[in-house]
Protein backbone atom coordinates (compact mmCIF):
# COMPACT_ATOMS: atom_id res chain seq x y z
CA UNK A 1 0.00 0.00 0.00
CA UNK A 2 1.42 3.32 -0.69
CA UNK A 3 1.08 5.88 2.26
CA UNK A 4 2.81 8.81 0.74
CA UNK A 5 0.77 11.87 0.91
CA UNK A 6 0.62 14.46 -2.11
CA UNK A 7 1.02 18.13 -0.99
CA UNK A 8 -1.79 19.38 -2.00
CA UNK A 9 -4.08 16.66 0.64
CA UNK A 10 -1.53 18.29 2.71
CA UNK A 11 -2.71 21.70 2.26
CA UNK A 12 -6.13 20.85 2.12
CA UNK A 13 -6.28 18.80 5.33
CA UNK A 14 -4.51 22.35 6.60
CA UNK A 15 -6.90 24.28 5.34
CA UNK A 16 -9.99 22.34 6.52
CA UNK A 17 -8.01 22.50 9.59
CA UNK A 18 -8.52 26.76 9.69
CA UNK A 19 -11.68 26.69 8.46
CA UNK A 20 -13.18 24.33 11.46
CA UNK A 21 -10.91 26.27 13.61
CA UNK A 22 -12.36 29.62 12.49
CA UNK A 23 -16.20 28.06 12.46
CA UNK A 24 -15.41 27.52 16.24
CA UNK A 25 -14.70 31.05 16.81
CA UNK A 26 -17.52 32.63 14.72
CA UNK A 27 -19.94 30.69 17.19
CA UNK A 28 -18.08 31.26 19.85
CA UNK A 29 -18.43 35.00 18.82
CA UNK A 30 -22.46 34.35 18.12
CA UNK A 31 -22.96 32.38 21.58
CA UNK A 32 -23.78 35.59 23.81
CA UNK A 33 -25.73 37.22 21.06
CA UNK A 34 -28.21 34.18 20.59
CA UNK A 35 -28.36 31.74 22.89
CA UNK A 36 -27.45 27.81 21.69
CA UNK A 37 -30.82 27.04 20.24
CA UNK A 38 -30.11 29.94 17.87
CA UNK A 39 -26.66 29.25 17.23
CA UNK A 40 -27.07 25.57 16.13
CA UNK A 41 -30.06 26.34 14.24
CA UNK A 42 -28.47 28.93 11.87
CA UNK A 43 -25.27 26.90 11.86
CA UNK A 44 -27.66 24.14 10.17
CA UNK A 45 -29.57 26.35 8.09
CA UNK A 46 -26.76 28.52 6.69
CA UNK A 47 -25.02 25.29 5.96
CA UNK A 48 -27.71 23.95 3.93
CA UNK A 49 -27.67 27.28 2.02
CA UNK A 50 -24.18 26.87 0.82
CA UNK A 51 -24.58 23.43 0.04
CA UNK A 52 -27.74 24.26 -2.41
CA UNK A 53 -25.74 24.89 -5.84
CA UNK A 54 -24.09 21.56 -5.42
CA UNK A 55 -27.89 19.97 -4.75
CA UNK A 56 -28.98 21.67 -7.78
CA UNK A 57 -26.07 20.76 -10.58
CA UNK A 58 -26.53 16.76 -9.15
CA UNK A 59 -30.17 17.01 -9.78
CA UNK A 60 -33.40 16.12 -7.24
CA UNK A 61 -32.84 12.38 -7.87
CA UNK A 62 -29.45 12.72 -6.06
CA UNK A 63 -31.47 12.62 -2.52
CA UNK A 64 -32.48 9.37 -3.92
CA UNK A 65 -31.43 6.78 -1.04
CA UNK A 66 -32.44 3.27 0.47
CA UNK A 67 -31.16 4.30 3.37
CA UNK A 68 -33.03 6.87 5.17
CA UNK A 69 -33.06 5.48 8.48
CA UNK A 70 -29.43 5.59 8.90
CA UNK A 71 -29.47 9.41 7.70
CA UNK A 72 -32.05 9.96 10.52
CA UNK A 73 -29.75 8.45 13.13
CA UNK A 74 -26.38 9.83 11.80
CA UNK A 75 -27.99 13.22 11.83
CA UNK A 76 -29.71 13.39 15.22
CA UNK A 77 -26.56 12.48 17.22
CA UNK A 78 -24.66 14.77 15.03
CA UNK A 79 -26.76 17.07 15.91
CA UNK A 80 -27.31 16.45 19.47
CA UNK A 81 -23.29 16.32 19.73
CA UNK A 82 -23.63 19.67 17.86
CA UNK A 83 -25.65 21.20 20.70
CA UNK A 84 -22.97 20.14 23.51
CA UNK A 85 -20.25 21.26 21.31
CA UNK A 86 -21.08 24.79 20.62
CA UNK A 87 -22.19 25.18 24.32
CA UNK A 88 -18.76 23.82 25.57
CA UNK A 89 -17.52 26.46 22.77
CA UNK A 90 -19.33 29.34 24.04
CA UNK A 91 -18.39 28.50 28.22
CA UNK A 92 -14.61 27.26 27.78
CA UNK A 93 -11.34 28.08 26.29
CA UNK A 94 -11.82 27.70 22.14
CA UNK A 95 -8.83 25.38 22.23
CA UNK A 96 -9.96 23.07 24.87
CA UNK A 97 -13.65 22.98 24.00
CA UNK A 98 -12.11 21.53 20.09
CA UNK A 99 -9.52 19.30 22.23
CA UNK A 100 -12.65 18.17 23.78
CA UNK A 101 -14.17 17.18 21.02
CA UNK A 102 -11.59 15.97 18.78
CA UNK A 103 -11.27 12.72 21.41
CA UNK A 104 -14.29 11.42 19.56
CA UNK A 105 -11.83 8.98 17.84
CA UNK A 106 -11.06 7.47 21.41
CA UNK A 107 -14.99 6.80 21.68
CA UNK A 108 -15.11 5.73 17.98
CA UNK A 109 -12.76 2.98 18.94
CA UNK A 110 -14.57 1.94 21.78
CA UNK A 111 -18.21 2.35 20.61
CA UNK A 112 -16.52 0.13 17.12
CA UNK A 113 -15.16 -2.35 19.49
CA UNK A 114 -18.66 -3.23 21.65
CA UNK A 115 -20.74 -2.24 18.95
CA UNK A 116 -19.19 -3.32 15.34
CA UNK A 117 -16.95 -6.17 16.98
CA UNK A 118 -13.97 -4.60 15.44
CA UNK A 119 -10.83 -5.93 16.89
CA UNK A 120 -9.05 -3.63 19.63
CA UNK A 121 -5.44 -4.29 19.97
CA UNK A 122 -3.52 -3.96 22.91
CA UNK A 123 -1.84 -0.40 21.60
CA UNK A 124 -4.87 0.85 20.53
CA UNK A 125 -6.55 0.32 23.99
CA UNK A 126 -3.59 1.92 25.32
CA UNK A 127 -3.62 4.94 23.72
CA UNK A 128 -7.29 4.95 24.65
CA UNK A 129 -6.62 5.14 28.25
CA UNK A 130 -3.67 7.57 27.71
CA UNK A 131 -6.43 10.14 25.50
CA UNK A 132 -8.68 9.45 28.66
CA UNK A 133 -5.86 10.56 31.02
CA UNK A 134 -5.51 13.49 28.95
CA UNK A 135 -9.16 14.16 29.27
CA UNK A 136 -9.32 13.97 33.35
CA UNK A 137 -6.66 16.24 33.26
CA UNK A 138 -8.61 18.75 31.07
CA UNK A 139 -12.08 18.54 33.42
CA UNK A 140 -9.80 18.65 36.85
CA UNK A 141 -12.42 17.32 38.88
CA UNK A 142 -12.36 18.63 41.77
CA UNK A 143 -10.41 21.61 41.33
CA UNK A 144 -11.12 25.21 41.92
CA UNK A 145 -11.02 26.14 38.20
CA UNK A 146 -13.31 22.85 36.86
CA UNK A 147 -15.88 24.21 34.05
CA UNK A 148 -19.28 22.76 34.43
CA UNK A 149 -19.12 22.80 30.46
CA UNK A 150 -15.96 20.59 29.92
CA UNK A 151 -18.25 17.35 30.81
CA UNK A 152 -20.60 18.89 28.13
CA UNK A 153 -17.70 18.81 25.92
CA UNK A 154 -16.80 15.02 26.69
CA UNK A 155 -20.36 14.39 25.62
CA UNK A 156 -20.17 15.99 22.34
CA UNK A 157 -17.22 13.68 21.44
CA UNK A 158 -19.07 10.92 22.69
CA UNK A 159 -21.85 11.70 20.42
CA UNK A 160 -20.14 12.34 17.77
CA UNK A 161 -18.26 9.02 17.46
CA UNK A 162 -21.89 7.53 17.57
CA UNK A 163 -22.29 9.34 13.97
CA UNK A 164 -18.96 8.60 12.97
CA UNK A 165 -20.14 4.82 13.22
CA UNK A 166 -23.14 5.41 11.52
CA UNK A 167 -21.23 7.26 8.97
CA UNK A 168 -18.88 4.26 8.27
CA UNK A 169 -21.98 1.56 8.35
CA UNK A 170 -23.42 3.16 5.18
CA UNK A 171 -20.46 4.31 3.68
CA UNK A 172 -20.62 1.69 1.12
CA UNK A 173 -23.29 2.84 -0.52
CA UNK A 174 -23.84 7.04 -0.06
CA UNK A 175 -21.34 9.12 -1.18
CA UNK A 176 -20.40 12.38 1.18
CA UNK A 177 -21.82 14.90 -0.31
CA UNK A 178 -25.40 13.34 0.02
CA UNK A 179 -24.15 12.44 4.17
CA UNK A 180 -23.30 15.62 4.22
CA UNK A 181 -26.44 17.02 2.95
CA UNK A 182 -28.57 14.49 4.64
CA UNK A 183 -27.65 16.25 7.86
CA UNK A 184 -27.60 19.76 6.81
CA UNK A 185 -31.38 18.76 5.84
CA UNK A 186 -32.70 16.86 8.84
CA UNK A 187 -30.77 19.07 11.39
CA UNK A 188 -32.21 22.53 9.94
CA UNK A 189 -35.39 20.87 10.67
CA UNK A 190 -34.80 18.89 14.03
CA UNK A 191 -33.10 22.37 15.25
CA UNK A 192 -36.30 24.50 14.43
CA UNK A 193 -38.61 22.78 17.41
CA UNK A 194 -35.91 24.49 20.24
CA UNK A 195 -37.04 27.76 18.70
CA UNK A 196 -40.38 27.76 19.49
CA UNK A 197 -39.86 28.13 23.18
CA UNK A 198 -35.86 29.89 22.47
CA UNK A 199 -36.21 32.32 19.64
CA UNK A 200 -34.58 35.39 19.63
CA UNK A 201 -34.44 37.94 16.89
CA UNK A 202 -30.89 37.68 15.68
CA UNK A 203 -28.93 41.27 15.86
CA UNK A 204 -26.95 42.05 12.04
CA UNK A 205 -23.79 41.16 13.96
CA UNK A 206 -24.65 37.51 14.95
CA UNK A 207 -25.97 36.85 11.64
CA UNK A 208 -22.89 37.76 10.29
CA UNK A 209 -20.97 35.41 12.87
CA UNK A 210 -23.03 32.62 11.58
CA UNK A 211 -23.20 33.31 8.06
CA UNK A 212 -19.50 32.88 8.38
CA UNK A 213 -19.35 30.17 10.76
CA UNK A 214 -22.01 27.97 7.94
CA UNK A 215 -19.29 29.03 5.18
CA UNK A 216 -16.49 27.78 7.06
CA UNK A 217 -17.71 24.68 8.07
CA UNK A 218 -18.99 23.90 4.62
CA UNK A 219 -15.82 24.84 3.20
CA UNK A 220 -13.97 22.61 5.80
CA UNK A 221 -16.05 19.82 5.00
CA UNK A 222 -15.63 19.93 1.12
CA UNK A 223 -11.49 20.24 1.68
CA UNK A 224 -11.55 17.15 4.21
CA UNK A 225 -13.28 15.44 1.81
CA UNK A 226 -11.18 15.77 -1.04
CA UNK A 227 -8.02 15.41 1.65
CA UNK A 228 -9.53 11.68 2.98
CA UNK A 229 -9.97 10.78 -1.02
CA UNK A 230 -6.74 11.33 -2.29
CA UNK A 231 -4.64 10.37 0.75
CA UNK A 232 -4.08 7.47 3.42
CA UNK A 233 -6.65 8.55 5.60
CA UNK A 234 -4.63 8.01 9.00
CA UNK A 235 -2.43 10.35 7.72
CA UNK A 236 -4.91 12.84 6.89
CA UNK A 237 -6.47 12.27 10.65
CA UNK A 238 -3.29 12.92 12.02
CA UNK A 239 -2.82 16.69 10.49
CA UNK A 240 -6.31 17.07 11.19
CA UNK A 241 -4.94 17.49 14.62
CA UNK A 242 -3.36 21.13 13.39
CA UNK A 243 -7.45 22.36 14.05
CA UNK A 244 -6.63 22.34 18.15
CA UNK A 245 -3.67 24.68 17.01
CA UNK A 246 -5.53 27.25 15.02
CA UNK A 247 -8.37 26.84 17.53
CA UNK A 248 -5.53 28.04 20.13
CA UNK A 249 -3.89 30.76 17.87
CA UNK A 250 -6.93 32.29 17.68
CA UNK A 251 -8.60 32.43 20.61
CA UNK A 252 -5.50 33.86 22.04
CA UNK A 253 -5.82 36.32 19.43
CA UNK A 254 -9.29 37.13 19.60
CA UNK A 255 -9.74 36.81 23.63
CA UNK A 256 -6.68 36.46 25.06
CA UNK A 257 -6.78 32.92 26.04
CA UNK A 258 -4.15 31.11 27.34
CA UNK A 259 -4.36 27.31 29.02
CA UNK A 260 -2.82 26.32 32.10
CA UNK A 261 -0.04 23.72 32.49
CA UNK A 262 -2.71 20.48 33.68
CA UNK A 263 -4.91 21.95 30.24
CA UNK A 264 -1.50 21.31 27.93
CA UNK A 265 -0.18 18.19 29.17
CA UNK A 266 -3.91 17.14 28.71
CA UNK A 267 -4.04 18.78 25.21
CA UNK A 268 -0.44 16.76 24.51
CA UNK A 269 -1.82 13.38 25.73
CA UNK A 270 -5.29 13.59 23.53
CA UNK A 271 -2.96 14.26 20.41
CA UNK A 272 -0.72 11.54 20.74
CA UNK A 273 -3.29 9.11 21.72
CA UNK A 274 -5.89 9.91 18.34
CA UNK A 275 -2.70 9.97 16.46
CA UNK A 276 -1.78 6.45 17.42
CA UNK A 277 -5.63 5.26 17.23
CA UNK A 278 -5.42 6.68 13.41
CA UNK A 279 -2.55 4.78 12.87
CA UNK A 280 -4.13 1.32 14.09
CA UNK A 281 -2.63 -1.75 12.29
CA UNK A 282 -3.73 -3.48 8.98
CA UNK A 283 -5.61 -5.86 10.77
CA UNK A 284 -7.48 -3.21 13.09
CA UNK A 285 -8.37 -0.83 9.94
CA UNK A 286 -11.56 -1.07 8.07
Amino acid sequence: MNDHIPARSVWTALGASLMMAAMGAAVKSAAPLLGNEMVVFLRNAFGLAFLVPGLLRRGPGFLATRRLPAHLGRSLFGLAAMYCFFFAIAHMNLAEAVLLNFSSPLFTAILAALWLKEPLAPKTLAAVFVGLAGIALILKPGGSIWSAAAPVGVVSAILAAVAMLNIRRMGDTEPTYRIVAYFALIGTLVSVVPLLWAWRTPPLAALGYMAAAGMFATVGQLLLTYSYASAPAAKVGTINYSTIVFAALIGWWLWGERPDALAMLGAILICCAGVLVAKRPPAEAD
